[in-house]
């Protein structure tokens, strides 16, 4: 009887007497509400996080699940979830919601701009990389869920989406928010950037080779002035010659670059237009 009795395990509660039995009280009504003040307090951390993330984007959401979506890679995705879970999704959303923004404000900016050069500003705004640059400056780096991709493959994986990301966040806003919330983002993180672009429209020699069409004249010729400088890192300076015009020179650390600057030149000299953004 001994032996089965050491067999039975026996749980102290409320209603024990002596001193264990006060122990025991003692353990059940701290332990208890500590798991509860854990609970809470990782719940608070995670909403804190929230709030700040949806103070720099600039948008409350309704539905605090779209925004964590879409800043959701397919790594981060536990077993057995869709891979539309992730930031995917709204990214298709939001890629198409930029453009028509984006086309809209061009459109009211640039009244006299024809169809051509609406499209390549267009194309300069909507870019990968610009739009990874508005995520870069909302600081949206170190927000982008990832899996265990390792170290080296975590910092890769992270720059590699963050234009895509951003896009997903404009489709996170346009589904919680509607149209005007969506189109007050892109406003906001695209109106500098569309009045000072960082890049040219179009290459410059392109430019100057249709201007010299237009005129009537022959194909630009460019030929090389000099090369300078060691051999693994060189300089060239080369010319380009149209009849009739002086000759205009770049430098470049390659004979393409070299022609462009050269081709800037001479369509800045010239006066020639749809070179640069300004």
């Amino acid at each position: 009887m001994k032996d089965e009795a050491k067999d039975i395990p026996i749980q102290p509660t409320e209603a024990q007497a002596g001193p264990d039995g006060e122990a025991a009280t003692k353990t059940v009504a701290t332990k208890t509400p500590a798991k509860k003040k854990r609970a809470r307090s990782s719940k608070a951390k995670g909403s804190d996080a929230n709030a700040a993330l949806e103070a720099r984007i600039g948008h409350s959401f309704t539905d605090p699940n779209l925004l964590m979506q879409a800043i959701t890679h397919v790594s981060a995705l536990k077993s057995g979830r869709k891979r539309g879970d992730s930031y995917q999704r709204l990214e298709f959303l939001g890629d198409h919601v930029l453009g028509l923004v984006v086309s809209d404000m061009l459109y009211h900016a640039f009244p006299n701009a024809d169809e051509g050069e609406l499209s390549k500003r267009l194309a300069e705004l909507v870019r990968k990389e610009s739009c990874a640059d508005v995520a870069k400056s909302l600081g949206l780096l170190e927000d982008i869920k990832l899996g265990s991709v390792g170290p080296s493959a975590d910092a890769r994986l992270r720059k590699s989406v963050l234009g895509d990301i951003c896009e997903a966040v404009i489709g996170a806003i346009f589904l919680d928010g509607g149209h005007a919330a969506a189109a007050e983002f892109v406003k906001r993180n695209w109106t500098e950037r569309m009045h000072k672009p960082r890049r040219p429209l179009r290459d410059p020699k392109t430019v100057l080779q249709e201007w010299a069409q237009g005129k009537g004249l022959p194909t630009p010729v460019y030929r090389e002035v000099e090369r300078t400088g060691p051999h693994h890192d060189p300089q060239f300076r080369v010319a380009v010659d149209l009849p009739g015009l002086a000759p205009a020179e770049g430098i470049g650390g390659s004979k393409r670059a070299a022609e462009k600057v050269a081709a800037s030149v001479m369509i800045e000299r010239e006066g020639v237009g749809g070179g640069n953004d300004g």
